[in-house]
């Protein structure tokens, strides 16, 4: 038996356990299955899944993020803020702004201290959606050119016998937009798993299901792949402000209001024929540290 130590992170309710591999080594080959136990909120710690926070060259430091099911995700972008607020009330990134590198992208965080120079909130640059839609990836039809993506904005989903219109867009992982009137009362984890293995999407999809309140407010819930639903979402949310204002649906500057918390997602949209960075910023909470053998 090994033990490890752990630290409980969360953004907006979207809770990991977090693993510092600058000082914890686990084998490679051992970390989907030690992934499964430690999220199991009955046999476990409990979380959304687990990250580990490791050296690497390039950036300040790696984020090496697994779904709760022991599947490696690319991108996280409420634990991406979780791992820069760790690594600086650590001291082992001293830098403001800072570089993680996630699945081999690089974001830029930038860091809101309070007095005691904790970290309390993120502003992170997300950088560009993603919406050709086979590298989305999806094999969606595409239905309108913006700037030179092939893009499927409002495109026609069938599931259980319904049709949906979706918009399909990628954060470094793949997201399907779902308009819909009343959010609060959507069967989310009835119909979740029937649009995460659509057809449509080789890779799975997270999807986004959202309500406009008015032009600067909406909100979401989230199915994510590999995990299910969670009180938040980061890319999900970078994701709906994308599609929102695609969409017509709001401005430029989107508070979207998750079942954890709100984040504000800015983006100004197409320049030319690429896309502006997407900008969230959020919250990011320590809850508490452990150690646990394995």
């Amino acid at each position: 038996m090994r033990t490890l130590h752990f630290t409980k992170m969360e953004g907006c309710g979207n809770d990991y356990v977090y693993v510092n591999g600058f000082a914890e080594k686990v084998p490679q080959a051992e970390k989907p299955a030690l992934v499964r136990r430690l999220s199991d909120r009955h046999f476990g710690i409990g979380g959304d899944g687990v990250i580990f926070i490791n050296p690497i060259e390039g950036a300040d430091a790696e984020m090496e993020m697994y779904n709760a099911d022991g599947t490696r995700g690319e991108m996280c972008g409420n634990g991406i803020r979780c791992v820069a607020k760790y690594v600086a009330d650590r001291g082992i990134v001293t830098k403001n702004p800072m570089t993680i590198i996630s699945y081999g992208q690089t974001k830029i965080l930038t860091l809101t201290k309070d007095g005691d120079g904790k970290t309390v909130k993120v502003r992170v640059n997300m950088g560009s959606p993603i919406l050709e839609t086979k590298d989305v990836p999806t094999t969606a039809a595409p239905n309108r050119k913006i700037g030179s993506a092939d893009a499927a904005v409002s495109v026609p989903i069938t599931v259980r016998g319904k049709e949906y219109e979706m918009t399909c867009v990628s954060m470094g992982n793949p997201h399907a937009v779902v308009f819909v009137d009343d959010v609060e009362h959507f069967d989310v984890n009835g119909i979740g798993p029937d649009f995460e293995h659509h057809a449509l999407f080789p890779k799975r999809v997270n999807t986004e299901f959202v309500q406009v309140v008015d032009e600067s407010h909406v909100k979401m819930r989230v199915y994510e792949r590999g995990t299910g639903e969670t009180l938040a979402c980061g890319t999900g949310a970078c994701a709906t402000a994308v599609a929102c204002i695609l969409n017509g649906k709001t401005g430029s500057r989107v508070e979207v209001e998750l079942l954890g918390g709100t984040l504000s997602i800015e983006w100004d949209g197409v320049q030319g024929d690429s896309f502006a960075p997407v900008f969230m910023t959020g919250p990011a909470t320590e809850v508490f540290s452990g150690e646990i053998e394995y």
